[in-house]
C-alpha cells in the first residue's frame, strides 16, 4: 500500500468538539455500558489508550478523524514488532484493536459527539477464520501434565492439581477458571457444578467431572485445615495465592508451563492455558460429543468458532464419505 501523506490524513474544515482531558471519562462510560470480564475492559482501555495516545503524537483530535487516519493507524501497528515474540504484531491483534476503536466510537456517535463512526470505513487485516495460533495438545500430553501435577509436592500442589483439572475437564477460560468463587460450587441434579459468568457477561453452568470434583474437595479440604476453619466456613475465591489473595492468570500461563516441562511436552515453553482448551474441543469432538454441545460447553455463540478450535476437523477419517458409502453398502445386503 502506497504511503498515505501525512497532509492527506486530517483535512479538517470546520470546528469539531474535543475530547481533552474528557477521553478517560468517556472510555469509562463505554466500558461500564457494556457487558464484559475485567480483563477484557482492561484490554479494551488498553486500546482506546493507545490509539489516542497515537492521535496525540501527531495532534490530530480523535473527534475529527476519518478511515484515513484509522487504516495509516493500523499500518503502524502492523509494522510494530511485538517485544515478547520479536515477530510483527499479529493481524488478529490489530483485528482487535480495531474492533475496540469501533466499539467505542459506535458509542461516542449514540451521543451524538460525532456523526459516523470512522472505524466503519477502515481497511481492517483480512483474518483467516480456520486458523489459530495457539500450540495444542494431543491427548496424551494432557494426561501427561496432569500426571505431572498429580504427582508434584509442595504447599501448592493440591492448589495446581485443581486449577489444571478444571482447564483440562471444562476447557474454562482463564479468566473464568481465575474468576470463580467457592460459592460458585453446588450441585444440581445430582451432579457436581459450577456456575461462573462467561466470556459477554452470560451465566454458565458446567458439570465438574469426577476426577475435578476430588482436585477440588481435596484442595478445599487442605486450604480448610492449613486455615484452621471448617470446610463449610471457607469463603473467597477458589484458587488463592499462599497469602489468600485470588491467583491471577499470569500465575496459571507459569503453572501449565512448568507442569508442562516436567512432563516432557517439547513445546512447553509455547502453550498457554489456552492450549487446554483447543485440546478439549479437539478430543471431545473426537470422541463423538455432537459440535453444538461442545459450542455450548464452551461458550461460543458462533460453531465456527468451536470448529476452529478442533485440530482434528480435517482429519480424513471423520470424512462423512465413509459414512455414506457404509449405508450403501448396507442397504445392499
Amino acid at each position: 500500500m502506497p504511503a498515505i501523506p501525512p497532509s492527506a490524513l486530517v483535512p479538517r474544515t470546520t470546528a469539531v468538539p474535543a475530547l481533552g482531558g474528557d477521553a478517560t471519562d468517556f472510555t469509562e462510560a463505554w466500558l461500564r455500558n457494556r457487558r464484559l470480564s475485567e480483563h477484557t475492559r482492561d484490554a479494551y482501555r488498553r486500546d482506546v489508550a493507545g490509539w489516542l495516545a497515537w492521535c496525540a503524537q501527531r495532534s490530530v483530535e480523535p473527534l475529527a478523524v476519518s478511515f484515513l487516519d484509522v487504516n495509516a493507524y493500523a499500518r503502524d501497528l502492523e509494522s510494530t514488532v511485538d517485544t515478547r515474540s520479536g515477530r510483527p504484531v499479529a493481524a488478529s491483534t490489530v483485528a482487535r484493536k480495531l474492533s475496540a476503536l469501533s466499539s467505542w466510537y459506535d458509542f461516542l456517535v449514540k451521543l451524538r459527539a460525532l456523526d459516523a463512526n470512522p472505524v466503519s470505513g477502515a481497511d481492517r487485516p483480512r483474518l483467516n477464520r480456520d486458523h489459530s495460533a495457539t500450540v495444542g495438545l494431543a491427548p496424551d500430553e494432557v494426561d501427561a501434565l496432569l500426571a505431572a501435577a498429580d504427582t508434584a509436592t509442595g504447599p501448592t500442589a493440591a492448589r495446581n492439581r485443581a486449577a489444571v483439572a478444571l482447564l483440562a475437564d471444562l476447557g474454562l477460560r482463564v479468566g473464568e477458571l481465575v474468576s470463580l468463587d467457592i460459592t460458585d460450587l453446588g450441585h444440581e441434579r445430582g451432579h457436581r457444578s459450577v456456575r461462573f459468568v462467561g466470556k459477554g457477561g452470560r451465566p454458565r453452568r458446567r458439570a465438574l467431572t469426577p476426577s475435578t470434583t476430588y482436585a477440588v474437595d481435596a484442595y478445599l479440604t487442605d486450604r480448610a485445615v492449613t486455615a484452621r476453619v471448617r470446610l463449610d466456613e471457607l469463603t473467597g475465591p477458589l484458587l488463592v495465592t499462599a497469602t489468600g489473595g485470588r491467583l491471577d492468570r499470569h500465575a496459571v500461563f507459569r503453572l501449565v508451563r512448568r507442569l508442562a516441562r516436567d512432563a516432557g511436552i517439547p513445546a512447553w515453553s509455547k502453550l498457554s492455558p489456552h492450549s487446554l482448551r483447543h485440546a478439549f474441543a479437539t478430543t471431545a469432538r473426537s470422541e463423538g460429543v455432537p459440535l453444538e454441545d461442545v459450542q455450548d460447553a464452551m461458550g461460543h455463540a458462533d460453531p465456527r468458532t468451536t470448529r476452529r478450535y478442533d485440530r482434528d476437523r480435517h482429519n480424513l477419517d471423520r470424512d462423512p464419505a465413509y459414512a455414506i458409502w457404509a449405508a450403501r453398502a448396507r442397504r445392499r445386503t
